[in-house]
């Protein structure tokens, strides 16, 4: 698939899931398949206290870890989030780092956009902003970041090395990351690795861990870190299906949600 084809699959994907409110993040299959965006995002990481804390909307159960909880924040930052939906990881960072703080949520979605700026408004956070682009080409000012965090999106990227690029770009040095995203374990069978609705699901376009690991550090950030490993088998219900349950089956032994950190020299 080419690049440009699979951004704008992800675009539309995206967009239906910002205006019908679908909280899936894997296979076609196991998606509408009973879990709540809120169930599930428990099983990612996020609290009760988390989910409490954000407008009503904000949480469309598209995570696969929760970086907030394991990116020791400060008061004051300015937090950079990567493919930032409807907004639930910026609110979170933003009632860590205060009103003398900042976060910036970016989003090549309008109307993922649309959804966020509205919680934000609803929520009144008024140091958080977002901001269309693309994390390829992210729309910040070099060295101006102090903190970026990612869930689950670098992995629909095609060129992943350029986003780690970038991200070493508008951080400012000591500055450090904190992603949780989907790897490859072993590659994917030619059928999944070539299915639009798996790239929208998150799964199609990850790499490999070792791949992902080295795109970080060919950026030339250093102390990267493995800080958390998750088997997605728990990610994703089974359905009532014994095809769509030997598909997930053969999908999440292949892949894992992994938390990586990583610093600017």
């Amino acid at each position: 698939m080419k690049d440009d084809d699979i951004k704008k699959a992800v675009r539309e994907g995206y967009s239906r899931i910002a205006t019908q409110g679908d909280s899936c993040c894997g296979p076609e299959t196991s998606c509408g398949c009973g879990s709540s965006a809120d169930t599930f995002s428990k099983v990612m990481g996020y609290t009760d206290s988390d989910l409490g804390a954000i407008p009503e909307g904000a949480n469309l159960g598209l995570g696969c870890g929760n970086p907030i909880a394991l990116a020791s924040l400060k008061e004051g930052e300015v937090v950079l989030d990567l493919g930032s939906g409807a907004g639930i990881d910026c609110f979170l960072a933003a009632a860590v780092v205060g009103k003398t703080g900042k976060v910036i949520g970016v989003d090549m979605t309008p109307a993922m956009l649309e959804k966020a700026r509205e919680n934000a408004r609803k929520g009144d956070f008024g140091n958080v902003e977002f901001r269309l682009g693309e994390i390829e080409h992210m729309p910040v000012a070099d060295n101006s970041i102090d903190v970026i965090i990612s869930n689950c999106v670098i992995n629909l990227s095609p060129d992943k090395k350029q986003v780690f690029n970038e991200a070493y770009r508008v951080l400012k040095p000591g500055g450090r990351i904190m992603v949780s995203d989907i790897v490859l374990l072993k590659e994917l069978p030619d059928e999944i690795r070539n299915s639009i609705d798996a790239y929208v699901g998150c799964v199609a376009g990850a790499d490999t861990k070792d791949n992902y690991l080295a795109a970080i550090e060919s950026a030339g950030f250093t102390d990267i870190k493995i800080v958390g490993e998750l088997s997605t088998r728990g990610m994703w219900s089974s359905v009532d299906d014994t095809d769509a349950n030997q598909e997930i089956d053969t999908i999440t032994s292949s892949i894992s949600s992994l938390k990586v950190s990583a610093t600017k020299p």
